[in-house]
């Protein structure tokens, strides 16, 4: 007991049996810390991801099912997106918390004692197995209930218990504009792990996915195939397409060697490449979504637009300059080889590349830089081969 716990040592014996929550920590940086009472997770601004924080001494003292379902609740919290995007406006934040806390615990049975659970102490009226939203409004109606009655002074004064949520939510805060933005980001990413957990959760069928009731796996597959907000996806990509350009220039001091060597000026853009499914499957009602997606896409940055079918002709070719308008137009109608694109793109050092596609061909060579696909739900479904670069589905 003297030694100090290190969670990382512990992660697979935890997590045998839960191969959904085990693809999904390997995912996640867990770092131990003393500022933290318990565990929670954040938004690490540094690095714009999700990561763990625990303590070692509050682990070391529970049981090994205990410390199963502390990960669990942990790692529901990123899952549900309660840190990020279902956070409610103008909600006193501790009902939001113990809302959470409430849907969460109604799938767990091996918590430490004293936790928030629906069904006991101060929530023996509340139902199991609700949502977040669900569980927010009963705790405020209860809470109007009891300042109505005039018993709403004791405690925090908020008309909920001191006592039972035993993990932290104090670093949930957004931290501004630059903490806002690597929310974005990082909910992007955290999508993208929970989508190759649930993946590689599926190909193990039903056992796959453990303790995780139908309904919530039901839920996550939703989550996973949601309109896309085409702006963050955006960002998300064009981030972490970007490369650096360094060169001298005398404009800026040297900060080793002022005044004697020049500085550096450092230039980040983003090259991208957007190659359009021309072929005869891609009817023309799905060229139409796609060139009105490819516009709203172009309202944030200059694009090369890449026709092709089972070739790419260079003539067909051209840049879409960012806050320009194009018309729909067909050019070319034959069959679908994802090779050719994905060869031109390589061939002219690309940063990034967007294929809009109905996914309805063979899997092509691998891409020298970031790739990413754009289908819709109706594809997606019939798409053609397995891929771990990331899809956005959108509506028609």
């Amino acid at each position: 007991m003297n030694e100090t716990f290190n969670l990382d040592h512990h992660i697979l014996s935890l997590l045998q049996s839960e191969p959904f929550f085990a693809a999904l920590s390997r995912r996640i940086n867990k770092r131990a810390s003393s500022h933290i009472p318990t565990a929670g997770v954040r938004v690490n601004p540094d690095t714009a991801q999700f990561e763990m924080l625990y303590n070692p001494e509050f682990f070391q003292k529970l049981t090994a099912d205990q410390r199963r379902d502390v990960l669990k609740h942990e790692f529901y919290h990123l899952i549900f997106e309660n840190v990020t995007s279902r956070k409610p406006e103008d909600i006193n934040p501790r009902i939001w918390n113990f809302a959470t806390d409430l849907a969460i615990n109604s799938h767990l049975t091996h918590l430490p004692e004293g936790c928030l659970m629906p069904g006991v102490g101060p929530f023996e009226d509340f139902p199991r197995g609700l949502s977040a939203e669900r569980y927010l409004s009963l705790l405020m109606k209860e809470q109007q209930e009891q300042q109505e009655q005039g018993d709403g002074e004791g405690g925090s004064g908020d008309g909920l218990p001191d006592e039972g949520q035993f993990d932290s939510h104090d670093e949930w805060a957004d931290g501004g504009e630059a903490g806002s933005q690597a929310a974005d980001i990082a909910k992007e990413r955290i999508k993208d792990f929970v989508k190759k957990s649930a993946e590689e959760a599926l190909k193990q069928g039903s056992q796959g996915w453990g303790s995780v009731p139908a309904d919530v796996r039901k839920d996550i597959m939703d989550r996973l195939t949601s309109r896309v907000d085409w702006r963050k996806a955006l960002q998300y990509f064009v981030k972490t397409s970007r490369r650096s350009n360094r060169s001298s220039t005398v404009k800026r001091v040297n900060k080793r060697y002022r005044y004697i060597h020049p500085g550096k000026k450092v230039q980040r853009r983003a090259k991208l490449a957007v190659s359009i499914d021309m072929s005869g499957s891609v009817h023309d009602g799905m060229m139409a979504l796609f060139f009105s997606e490819l516009e709203k896409l172009t309202k944030y940055v200059s694009v090369t637009v890449v026709p092709f079918d089972t070739r790419v002709e260079d003539g067909l070719v051209y840049e879409w300059k960012q806050g320009a308008s194009h018309k729909f137009e067909r050019v070319m109608c034959g069959g679908t080889d994802f090779n050719a694109p994905t060869k031109w793109v390589n061939d002219k050092g690309f940063d990034g590349h967007i294929i809009l596609t109905d996914m309805a061909a063979p899997k092509p060579v691998a891409s020298k830089c970031q790739r990413m696909w754009v289908t819709t739900q109706d594809c997606l479904r019939y798409q053609h081969f397995q891929t771990n670069e990331r899809i956005i589905v959108v509506d028609k």
